[in-house]
């Protein structure tokens, strides 16, 4: 079984959906598809097979005044608006196509984590039904820019917060070879946090969600460190931007934005 993994970054999760897009010009398919964050929702236009949809989120859709925003945080506690993005944009705007997504062969999973635990949970197709994103909402939502998400009377944050490069879980659902999509060059490391003193103010009724943002980045350096080992066997295939433009979480420069979309695209063509 084949593998594609994308790890998401926010704003910079713009250069996988230019590697999945390569994909789908190629018709090139996944047995297992794994996102986390941002690239749970490029996952899932890949699998719905819609070319250039995540690119519409990042070049288009972001520049809407309810996207993003401090006034979407002053109105609703949240930076990044994840009710319009996965409810409005997603079902009405520019609607994911459910049927192909639902239907698909592929193994679709998507990583959250257990908001009262800081515990990884991954959500399957059968977790998403027409009309229901939630669990891609509540793979994206970045604690401190982002209220939890109820998904089955349970609240999740980002699925990064617990596993950051959840390249385990790809091996032990059977992937013998992964394509792993990074969103940071690969000798990039993850800093600690900087904002420790505000997410500990901010998060203080979920305990193991600040232990689980206080070790992050030991997690994500320590499973870049992994990657690297497992390339050398050919397990594992490692997709990373030499450059990122200064495109960060939240940027709204397009025209960076678009440099890494097409960084992304020209990289996956020199793999096939």
């Amino acid at each position: 079984m084949i593998g594609v993994l994308d790890v998401g970054g926010g704003m910079r999760g713009v250069y996988g959906a230019g590697v999945l897009d390569y994909f789908l010009d190629r018709d090139i398919r996944f047995d297992y598809c794994l996102g986390v964050s941002s690239g749970s929702a490029n996952i899932a236009s890949f699998v719905a097979r819609q070319k250039e949809r995540n690119f519409r989120y990042y070049t288009e859709h972001v520049l809407k005044s309810g996207f993003m925003g401090m006034s979407a945080f002053i109105r609703g506690n949240s930076f990044f608006n994840l009710d319009y993005i996965y409810t409005t944009l997603t079902n009405v705007i520019d609607p994911i196509d459910y049927e192909t997504l639902l239907a698909s062969k592929s193994i679709f999973k998507v990583l959250a984590t257990h908001a009262d635990s800081g515990k990884p949970h991954y959500f399957s197709q059968k977790d998403f039904s027409r009309k229901d994103c939630s669990a891609l909402m509540a793979s994206s939502a970045i604690p401190v820019a982002c209220k939890p998400v109820k998904v089955n009377g349970r609240l999740f944050f980002d699925g990064g917060v617990s596993e950051p490069i959840p390249i385990k879980k790809a091996f032990e659902d059977g992937c013998e070879k992964v394509y792993v999509i990074l969103t940071k060059p690969l000798q990039a490391l993850m800093e600690p946090e900087r904002f420790r003193p505000l997410y500990r103010l901010v998060l203080h009724k979920y305990p193991e969600i600040i232990k689980a943002l206080d070790c992050r980045s030991k997690r994500y350096n320590d499973s870049v460190k992994e990657l690297v080992e497992m390339a050398k066997t050919e397990k594992v295939v490692i997709i990373s931007p030499e450059d990122t433009f200064e495109v960060n979480t939240v940027c709204r420069n397009i025209e960076n934005i678009k440099k890494l979309y097409q960084s992304g695209y020209d990289d996956a063509s020199k793999l096939f």
